[in-house]
């Protein structure tokens, strides 16, 4: 049987509701551990908690610290699931997916509903990424995230819901996998996984979203400020309202890369309009088109590449995602 590792950062799957008021929280118990018996029946469990935490609460400290607890100990195991809280969990999976380079099985899961609501989805989720963790087809596909019995790779998963159970999409590419009854079924392998570790984030990265009628000052402020770098969420293929130009280009001069995806929930960034403020442009500038990427990971993904131990080509790494 699979030896797999159990790593709680907190989140809702380890909340409970209180019924007199709706509130939920985290318990003094960990209801993973309270219910959690079953988990056996599918692999050998070592239980670690390493965080407990509402998944705001989650930095980018506390990422490179799961990301290291990771790395020190996967040797022991043939998998590792990591729980966590559904608000940013897509942020923390693809943070290890650019820092860890392993073989085995990274499955991140949560839940949209605290254990004791009803039809809380925890346990089933869980129950799904042991068993992903476990399989052996699911060694060198990355970090995956597992919930509602689909499995997406870290890298371009997205919470699309609130509250939806069926939160968890991938737009454009769909799953790459499914849990169905007890198999653990592919029907899709990601082509090309990143990789860029980091020690620290010393050269932090912000995040705006265009907008029509923006203005310059709010860029301006980004270049005054201790920023290493910026992402710009674009209108359609990558454009910008042409008040914001000037303040970009003087950003790109003083040598604060700026990264561009779309705004837009589907399809890919292209640098076709040639107008002030279009992507031809931008790019022309030296704004950089990151293909594939929201721009939560697209801001992640440059931290670790402007924070990385060696130096890395900016434009080819965000070719391609």
């Amino acid at each position: 049987m699979a030896h797999v590792l159990l790593i709680n950062t907190g989140g809702t799957i380890a909340m409970s509701e209180d019924h007199t008021t709706g509130k939920v929280s985290p318990t003094r118990e960990n209801p993973i551990r309270q219910q959690g018996n079953f988990i056996n029946h599918f692999a050998t469990v070592t239980f670690v908690d390493l965080f407990n935490l509402p998944s705001p609460h989650m930095t980018q400290a506390q990422m490179l610290e799961l990301s290291n607890y990771i790395r020190d100990h996967a040797g022991d195991y043939d998998g590792i699931v990591v729980t966590h809280g559904t608000d940013t969990l897509e942020e923390t999976a693809y943070f290890l997916q650019l820092n860890l380079n392993l073989s085995q099985a990274v499955v991140v899961t949560g839940a949209m509903r605290s254990s004791n609501e009803i039809g809380a989805d925890g346990m089933a989720n869980l129950r799904s990424a042991i068993m992903a963790a476990a399989a052996p087809q699911s060694r060198d596909q990355g970090v995956l995230v597992v919930m509602n019995e689909e499995i997406h790779t870290a890298t371009y998963v997205t919470k699309t819901h609130t509250t939806n159970l069926a939160t968890f999409q991938t737009p454009t590419f769909g799953p790459i996998g499914l849990i169905s009854k007890n198999q653990v079924l592919y029907f899709q392998k990601i082509l090309h996984r990143d990789y860029y570790p980091v020690k620290a984030i010393k050269k932090p990265v912000a995040l705006l979203k265009a907008y029509a009628g923006m203005q310059a000052d709010i860029i301006t402020a980004i270049g005054a400020s201790h920023y290493g770098g910026l992402v710009i969420e674009g209108l359609g293929a990558g454009n910008l309202p042409p008040a914001t130009v000037p303040a970009t280009e003087a950003l790109l001069a003083q040598g604060i890369p700026v990264v561009m995806v779309s705004r837009a929930f589907n399809g890919v960034i292209e640098d076709v309009y040639d107008y002030e403020g279009g992507g031809k442009q931008l790019k022309q500038a030296g704004v950089i088109f990151a293909q594939g990427l929201s721009g939560v990971k697209a801001r992640l993904k440059l931290e670790c590449l402007l924070n990385a131990e060696s130096q890395v080509d900016l434009g080819q790494a965000f070719a391609w995602s």
